[in-house]
């Protein structure tokens, strides 16, 4: 595989796997904002699919800054398999279980949109960038975080656990 193919296969994968960790949303309390009780650290490990049917192991480390009213969440991750490595930085919001936001990859220079639905620590979102769609479903219990990934893209899919270091 050329290096195209690389640049081109850690883009799609770069766009699902930050919006997976931009969304990863704690089960919060009653009356209280959708990212209570995420800040910190949190590291992963997990399979990204490949279109030729290949599957990459991933390793991804997660910051996150929540607002004081815990409505909005800013995000950096950094994620690695054997073939590349992104850095992505995001901007989430979350109103009355409505969430949206924004991200760029920042190596890259390629930015899109996420939008979606939280509820009951289950999460439902479809990500978007220019020639990219993902969908992901995400359910976080106490410090763990399983994601589910599909796509119809280069990038197939993706199953990633996730923990508070």
């Amino acid at each position: 595989m050329g290096f195209g193919g690389i640049m081109s296969r850690g883009l799609s994968a770069a766009c699902a796997l930050g919006a997976v960790v931009m969304l990863s949303i704690s089960a919060s309390s009653a009356g209280a904002g959708p990212f209570e009780g995420l800040a910190g650290v949190w590291t992963g490990r997990g399979s990204i699919q490949l279109e030729d049917g290949s599957t990459e192991k991933i390793r991804c480390k997660a910051t996150y800054a929540v607002s004081g009213d815990a409505q909005g969440l800013n995000q950096t991750l950094l994620c690695a398999s054997d073939s590349y490595k992104f850095e992505l930085r995001s901007n989430v919001l979350a109103r009355n279980g409505v969430l949206s936001g924004e991200w760029r990859e920042t190596s890259r220079n390629v930015s899109g949109t996420l939008e979606g639905r939280a509820g009951n620590g289950q999460f439902n979102v479809d990500v978007s960038a220019p020639a990219f769609t993902a969908k992901l479903k995400m359910k976080t219990n106490g410090n763990r975080q399983d994601v589910v990934i599909s796509s119809d893209g280069q990038f197939r899919g993706a199953n990633i656990s996730l923990s508070r270091s």
